[in-house]
């Protein structure tokens, strides 16, 4: 099973649409929010049919409450099938007490392999730098995949 990761889309609803499809068209069955949402790219991604969950990021003030994406206060603590996810928009709990732990708020892709796997899917927006960015995490095998696009849509295996 596949999940998409995003983060820091701050409310650039044409990079996070591209994101989206991007992630979409490597056929994810969840979406994955970390922080600084937006209210219309909230809009947009409750507008989905795949199950989309998120975390309020600092930027997050005032959203109105969504119908189907799940948004939570951080960390959030849940599961898909039996694997444990920690979600948070800033990196303040980054303890190994999850199987993934997912963050966002430094603009930057990260992923590392400890007793945990933490991924930091990077920036939607394009704002520290003239690139959209996510992750594509295959929970089967654990493996990640940066994705990301300066003229046209890239991939880097990472973290296998």
């Amino acid at each position: 099973m596949k999940i998409g990761i995003i983060s820091d889309t701050h409310n650039t609803l044409g990079n996070t649409k591209e994101a989206v499809e991007q992630l979409l068209a490597n056929h994810i069955s969840y979406l994955i929010h970390a922080g600084d949402i937006g209210q219309d790219v909230l809009d947009y991604l409750d507008s989905l049919e795949i199950p989309t969950i998120a975390v309020y990021g600092n930027t997050d003030r005032g959203l109105q409450p969504p119908k189907r994406v799940i948004l939570q206060k951080p960390p959030y603590y849940f599961k898909i099938g039996n694997i444990t996810m920690k979600l948070m928009h800033e990196p303040y709990y980054l303890t190994p007490d999850s199987d993934i732990i997912i963050y966002g708020h430094l603009h930057r892709f990260e992923c590392k392999k400890a007793k945990s796997l933490y991924i930091n899917p990077g920036e939607v927006c394009a704002r520290e730098k003239p690139r959209i960015e996510c992750a594509l995490l295959d929970l089967d095998t654990m493996a990640a995949t940066y994705l990301y696009k300066e003229h046209h849509w890239r991939n880097e295996k990472v973290c296998e």
